[in-house]
C-alpha cells in the first residue's frame, strides 16, 4: 500500500460509537507469520465509498459496526456512507447514503444505529491517514495490530490520497437481503462428513449467533455429524472457511479469521458473498448452497484462496 499523504485535514472523535475501526484493504502475505488479513469485512460497501468520494481502492475509510460515532469535520470535505442502512445527520441535517455529501470546516457528523445489515462504512475524502502497521491502517481486532478501535478526544489525520472528482449523484445498491444465500465450494474436509451432514448444511436455515464478531460468524442449527473422529494438524484458513467445532454447528471465518486452525472445514464460502455475511446481524439467518469451485475463483476479491480447490 502507497502510505497516504499527511496534512489533508482532520477529524476529532467526539463518540466513539460502539466498535467505529480504522480499515482498508488489510494486510495480504503474512499468514505465514500468523498475522490475519484483517480489513473491512464488508469490501464491497467499503469500495463503493471510496469511489463515491474519489479516493482510491487502498485507502482507509471508518467500519461502523451497530451504532456509530460522533465525528467533528474539524477541515470539512467530502465524505460518503455505504453499506448497512443508518440514519445520519450533519449538524442536525439528514445525510443521504451511498452518494457524495460536502461538509463544511467544524461541521459536526452524527451516525447513530445501524437498522438494517450490521455494519456502515464512511469514507472521507483522501483516506484516513493514521500510521500504517505492516503495510495497512486496518484496526485488527484479533491480533491487536493496528490503530485500535475510534476513543473519544482521538484526532484522526487526513491524507491526500485522490484518485478522482466526487460522485455526486446517488450509486444504485441493493437493499440488505435478510436471509441471504451465500455459495460455498464444498472441502478440503467434507470427506469427514456424513451425507447427512452435507444436506443438512444447504438444507438449514442457520441462525447467527450473538456471539459472533469480526473473526467469525457462529451458526445455531442442527449438528454436522461426521463420518468419523480425527485428530488434524493445524491447518491453512482463509477467509470464508467453514470450520465445524466439535459441537457440530459450522463457524463462518471473516475478515480477522485466524491464520491456521485444527477443527475440519467442510465448505468454503465464495468471495462474492462474503459481503452479504459480513452484513449478518445476529439473530438473522443465513443459507448455503454449493457452488463449483471455478465459479468461486472468478467471484473477485476475498475469493478462495489456492490450493482449496473443494469438491462437487
Amino acid at each position: 500500500m502507497t502510505p497516504a499523504a499527511a496534512g489533508g485535514g482532520s477529524i476529532r472523535v467526539r463518540g466513539p460509537g460502539l466498535l467505529t475501526t480504522v480499515q482498508d484493504l488489510g494486510r495480504h502475505g503474512l499468514a505465514h507469520l500468523g498475522v490475519p488479513t484483517a480489513g473491512a469485512a464488508d469490501r464491497r460497501a467499503f469500495g463503493l465509498a471510496n469511489r463515491l468520494v474519489g479516493n482510491p481502492p487502498e485507502a482507509a475509510a471508518l467500519e461502523v459496526t451497530v451504532a456509530g460515532p460522533e465525528l467533528e469535520l474539524e477541515t470539512g470535505g467530502w465524505l460518503a456512507l455505504t453499506g448497512g442502512r443508518v440514519d445520519a445527520d450533519l449538524d442536525g441535517r439528514p445525510v443521504p447514503m451511498d452518494v457524495a455529501v460536502r461538509a463544511e470546516p467544524g461541521q459536526l457528523l452524527t451516525v447513530g444505529t445501524v437498522t438494517s445489515g450490521l455494519r456502515a462504512y464512511l469514507a472521507v475524502r483522501g483516506g484516513i491517514a493514521v500510521e500504517p502497521v505492516l503495510g495497512s491502517r486496518s484496526t485488527d481486532t484479533l491480533a491487536g495490530i493496528g490503530p485500535p478501535p475510534l476513543r473519544e478526544g482521538t484526532r484522526l489525520p487526513l491524507g491526500e490520497l485522490v484518485a478522482g472528482d466526487p460522485f455526486q449523484q446517488v450509486a444504485p445498491t441493493p437493499p440488505i437481503d435478510p436471509e441471504p444465500l451465500l455459495g460455498a465450494v464444498r472441502g478440503p474436509r467434507d470427506d469427514l462428513f456424513t451425507d447427512g451432514a452435507l444436506a443438512t448444511l444447504i438444507g438449514t436455515a442457520w441462525t447467527v449467533s450473538p456471539d459472533s464478531d469480526r473473526t467469525g460468524i457462529r451458526l445455531d442449527g442442527p449438528e454436522l455429524a461426521r463420518r468419523r473422529e480425527l485428530e488434524l494438524a493445524s491447518e491453512g484458513m482463509v477467509e470464508g472457511s467453514l470450520q465445524v467445532p466439535p459441537d457440530g454447528r459450522p463457524i463462518l471465518f471473516l475478515a480477522n479469521h485466524p491464520t491456521t486452525g485444527g477443527y475440519p472445514v467442510i465448505a468454503v464460502v465464495a468471495g462474492r458473498d462474503l459481503p452479504l455475511a459480513a452484513q449478518a446481524r445476529p439473530g438473522s439467518r443465513l443459507r448455503f448452497r454449493f457452488v463449483p469451485a471455478a465459479a468461486a475463483r472468478d467471484s473477485g476479491p476475498g475469493s478462495i484462496g489456492p490450493g482449496l480447490s473443494g469438491r462437487m
